[in-house]
């Protein structure tokens, strides 16, 4: 990743987007990471990776959350509830 200082950023801007059309640009800031500048194409390829990313995790929370379940099913249910109400323990 090239990196250029915010003040070399405002001089040489055409360079800094024909390199963020290449790779991220890290621009510093007092010699700290400050911002990053990408491509479009990059940035949304990067969010729909977290968009995906964000899914199978949330799948895999379903799947343990279900797995971990005491859920009975609706005839389980109603029999039950005829059970207790016939007085049957």
């Amino acid at each position: 990743m090239q990196t250029y200082t915010l003040s070399d950023a405002r001089n040489r801007h055409g360079e800094v987007f024909d390199r963020a059309v290449v790779e991220p640009v890290l621009l510093t800031k007092q010699s700290r990471p400050s911002h990053v500048i990408l491509s479009a194409q990059a940035y949304q390829a990067l969010m729909a990776r977290l968009n995906e990313l964000e899914d199978m995790a949330l799948g895999r929370k379903t799947e343990l959350a279900l797995s971990q379940s005491q859920m009975v099913g609706p005839d389980f249910f109603t029999a039950e509830l005829k059970r207790l109400a016939n007085g049957e323990a």
